[in-house]
Order: C-alpha cells, then sequence, then structure tokens
C-alpha cells in the first residue's frame, strides 16, 4: 500500500493575549489597545495591536509611559479569556482535521493540522487553507496559514507571513520558499542567535548553505537541527492534542456593570460566538446558563431552556433579559460566562394541508412572561406523582417530546373522572361507618350504593404524614338527579372532601 504523503497547515496568531481580549469586544476594535501584566505600579505592555504599535507603543512599556498616548486603551491581562480563546480555536481548527497538534508558547498562539488526505472533503490545500481563515476571522480572531509537506517548514513559513496572508509550499521546494526567511522565524537559543550574527548569517537560505560537516564541528548536532530546519528537511513525530468540545465563554468586564442593559449588550457578542460555533458543528443550543461574579465574590447564575433547540439570537436575548430582570443580580457585576448545551436542530415538516403550527419562539417568549409575573415554579405541565396521595400533582418545565407518540390501546370504553381542584369540603352524615347523606353545592344527597373504604396512607417517616380513604359513590338528589362521585376522607384531619365526579 502507499503512503499517503505529509501535508501540514500551521495556524498562526500573533499578539495573542490583545487578540483574545479584543476578540469579545466589539466597541474597541479598531482603537489602539495594550494589554498590561504584572503588579501596579510595576505593569508592562505583554500585547498589543497594530493601531497601537503605529503610535510607537512598543513590548516592555511601563503604565506611566502609556499614559503618555492618551487615545491607547490600556486592558489588563486576563488568563481565563486566553484560555477560552485557545479552546476555541483548537475546536475550529479539529472541524478540518481531526489531528491537531499544539505548539502555542509566548504571546502567540500557533497549532498545527494535518491535513492529508483531505482533498476529496474541502478541495485542495489553498481552498482549505483559505475556508480555515475565513472561519477564524468569523470568530474574531486575525491569523495566517501556511502549507507545507514538511510540519517544520510550515511553521517557519507561517512565522515570516503577514496577517491575514496564506501561502503554500510546492513539494520539495521548502528550501527556495525558505530561503529568504530571517533566522529569527527559528527558535534560536541566545548563543546561536549571536555565533550566527558573527558569522554573517541573517537569513535560512545562507544558513542552508552552509557545510553540514563543518557546522557540526562548530555547534554540535544543534547545527545540524538548524540546518534542517533551514532547508525544510527535519523530520517530526505528531503528537495530536483532543480538546474537549465545549460551548462556553468568558469575559471579564474592564468595570463593574450594574445595569441590565448594559449587561445585554455584553451578552449578545458572547452568544453570537456560541452560536457560530454550533452552527458550526450543525449544532443548535439547547440551553444556556449565564454565570455572574458580582462585586465582592458573590456568585449569580439562572438558566434558560426553551421548548427547543434553537440558533435564534433575539430569541435568547428576549428570554435571558426577561429572565434576568424576574431574578435580578443583587450587586454589580465583574465577569460573564456563557455555557450552553448543544442539541440537534429541530425540522417539522408538515402536510400540505396541514395547519400551520404556532411558533416555538412565540410560545417560549410567551412562557417566560408568565413566569416573570407568577413564578417559575408556576409555569410548567402537570406531571403525576409515583403516590396514592390525592391531589399529587407537580409542574415540571414544558418540554416538546422528540419521540413519536404511543398507539392508543382500544378496549373496552370506561367512566372518565373529572377532578376538582381545589377539592370542595362537604358534610356527610354517616350510617355504620358508611356515607349516608352529604351536602355538595348546597344540595342534599342520599347515598343509593357506596364503594369502599379504600384506606391509604404515606409519609409515616416525615413530617408531611398523610392518610385518607375514598369512597366511590352513587347518590340521588330530591329532584331525583343522579351524582356519581369520589368522596375522600382525611383521617388526619377527620374532614371530608368531594373530589371528582364521574360522566
Amino acid at each position: 500500500m502507499n503512503k499517503t504523503p505529509e501535508l501540514y497547515a500551521a495556524v498562526l496568531v500573533r499578539e495573542f493575549p490583545a487578540q483574545a481580549l479584543l476578540r469579545l469586544r466589539s466597541e474597541l476594535h479598531g482603537h489602539p489597545c495594550v494589554v498590561m501584566e504584572g503588579d501596579p505600579p510595576l505593569q508592562q505592555v505583554a500585547s498589543l495591536n497594530v493601531k497601537a504599535r503605529s503610535l510607537g507603543i512598543v513590548h516592555g512599556m511601563t503604565k506611566v509611559e502609556v499614559d503618555t498616548f492618551p487615545s491607547a486603551t490600556a486592558l489588563l491581562r486576563s488568563q481565563h479569556e486566553e484560555a477560552s480563546a485557545k479552546a476555541v480555536l483548537l475546536e475550529c481548527a479539529g472541524c478540518f482535521s481531526p489531528r491537531v497538534e499544539d505548539r502555542s508558547e509566548g504571546g502567540a498562539f500557533l497549532c498545527v493540522l494535518d491535513i492529508a488526505g483531505t482533498e476529496k472533503l474541502f478541495g485542495p490545500p489553498q481552498t482549505l487553507a483559505r475556508n480555515l481563515l475565513t472561519r477564524i476571522k468569523a470568530l474574531g480572531v486575525i491569523a495566517c496559514v501556511a502549507v507545507s509537506h514538511n510540519f517544520h517548514a510550515a511553521i517557519a513559513l507561517a512565522q515570516g507571513l503577514l496577517p491575514r496572508a496564506v501561502k503554500v509550499i510546492p513539494a520539495g521546494e521548502e528550501t527556495s520558499t525558505l530561503a529568504p526567511l530571517p533566522i529569527a522565524v527559528l527558535d534560536l537559543t541566545e548563543n546561536q542567535a549571536e555565533t550566527l550574527s558573527l558569522w554573517g548569517i541573517f537569513t535560512l537560505g545562507q544558513l542552508s548553505e552552509l557545510p553540514e560537516k563543518e557546522l557540526i564541528a562548530r555547534m554540535g548536532q544543534a547545527g545540524k537541527h538548524l540546518r534542517q530546519l533551514a532547508r525544510g528537511e527535519m523530520p517530526h513525530l505528531f503528537q495530536p492534542v483532543e480538546p474537549v468540545f465545549s460551548l462556553d465563554e468568558r469575559i471579564d468586564l474592564d468595570s463593574s456593570v450594574e445595569l441590565l442593559d448594559a449587561l445585554m449588550f455584553v451578552v449578545n457578542v458572547i452568544l453570537e460566538q456560541l452560536i457560530l460555533r454550533a452552527t458550526a458543528r450543525v449544532l443548535a443550543l439547547a440551553s444556556v446558563t449565564i454565570r455572574l461574579t458580582l462585586d465582592g465574590g458573590a456568585a449569580h447564575s439562572c438558566t434558560v431552556r426553551p421548548a427547543q433547540p434553537t440558533n435564534d439570537r433575539q430569541l435568547w436575548l428576549k428570554l435571558l433579559h426577561l429572565e434576568l430582570q424576574a431574578h435580578p443580580p443583587r450587586a454589580a457585576i465583574l465577569s460573564v460566562v456563557l455555557e450552553a448545551e448543544p442539541g440537534s436542530t429541530s425540522k417539522v415538516q408538515l402536510g400540505l394541508f396541514s395547519p400551520q403550527l404556532p411558533e416555538p419562539a412565540r410560545l417560549d417568549v410567551t412562557l417566560a412572561r408568565i413566569r416573570a409575573l407568577v413564578g417559575g415554579e408556576n409555569v410548567g405541565r402537570p406531571v403525576l406523582k409515583d403516590t396514592n396521595q390525592c391531589d399529587s400533582v407537580c409542574i415540571e418545565p414544558f418540554s416538546i417530546p422528540t419521540t413519536a407518540p404511543s398507539e392508543i390501546i382500544s378496549g373496552p370504553l370506561r367512566p372518565a373522572m373529572r377532578m376538582l381542584r381545589p377539592a370542595e369540603i362537604t358534610f356527610v352524615t354517616l350510617q355504620s361507618q358508611s356515607p349516608k347523606t352529604f351536602v355538595f353545592r348546597d344540595r342534599r344527597y342520599s347515598v343509593e350504593r357506596a364503594y369502599g373504604p379504600w384506606r391509604i396512607s404515606g409519609d409515616w417517616w416525615a413530617s408531611t404524614l398523610w392518610g385518607c380513604e375514598q369512597w366511590d359513590l352513587v347518590a340521588r338528589a330530591r329532584d331525583g338527579d343522579v351524582l356519581c362521585c369520589c368522596l375522600v376522607r382525611d383521617r388526619m384531619q377527620d374532614d371530608w372532601r368531594l373530589v371528582g365526579l364521574y360522566d
């Protein structure tokens, strides 16, 4: 069997700390921004964007020096947002190849994809690289992509590309393509960089032309390693990572937020990213949980789960807004985390003459507004509890079943009972421990037939102990009207209630 030739795509994101912070801060796009790291007053510039570099700001500047540029915005470095942005980029790369190796270090994000054999799925390498770059741009990140048949050649070429650039090295042309690049694209130690500078070696082409034996004699095996890197001939054992797919985004606010409208502006940006990531995997958002870190160290969280998974951003914003209005945070907000649970997209195929069903989104918004008025515990669908206690019904969140309804089993007709809620108190006269007469809705009935009693009890282990006996009665009023009913006696309170009427 012929072995598939190696083919790699390197993705490089420069100034990653700055891009990780600006990804979810659309209002700062186009403004000079710097990322400060360290404890005051020893903070220094760790990363910056192109606008800030054009003003003359460089790495290592102190906070006092940055303050001399009034148009520059200073942000504090956030390890949480960098970790979140890194996970998002690895997830994006995993959509194009199941084999991804993370090579990030310092202030840059770098990963390499093994794209050998993906031509039939994504097209030629140039097309795959363009689509990958477009997908990364949609995430709010600026990157460059280099493709080569050699792992290290792809990394070196990516180090020398401009942002938003894509370049593919044809097979066998690695040495000539890498020749114009400066030796700074290689991971050199200080001693190696100084030695090569004294020799007058400034490009990879000059390094690749050095004789191998003499280079080894002067620099050891490290010299041979550098020469192979410069010529694009260095072998590599691929070490893929397996990132866990999780739909969550986090943003640390630059200043505390107290107004709900300002919070929803931030949530809107995060939701857009979550929906974009879910759509890329042909998924929808089934539920969204918002977690807020409040001033003073307290936390606040709430979860919204519509009837059906959806990617309608306006619907999610409205549902979250109503939920936060009903349960507002009690202090100023310092950070926001959105966690989403993925679900399958649902499409309903109606018949040609079937009536149009109401939109699930309108139902979700209506239920959210009702919950804001009467409380979430009072809105949902009734579900019977697994007990014989009367009125043993609880409220569960409304959901649309995904399985087909069970077939109706035909059988003999049975009488239906209409439950009275709440059960109505009645006055009963006993004869030989059996109901003889009772009063229901200001009318007196005489019992003609009585079936029972059926005595049941429960919760003997708790303070909610209950016990009752049930009677099924056929009674007749003075005017001849017949009433078939169910009477229950509460043995703990010693009172009678009429709980249902048989049709």
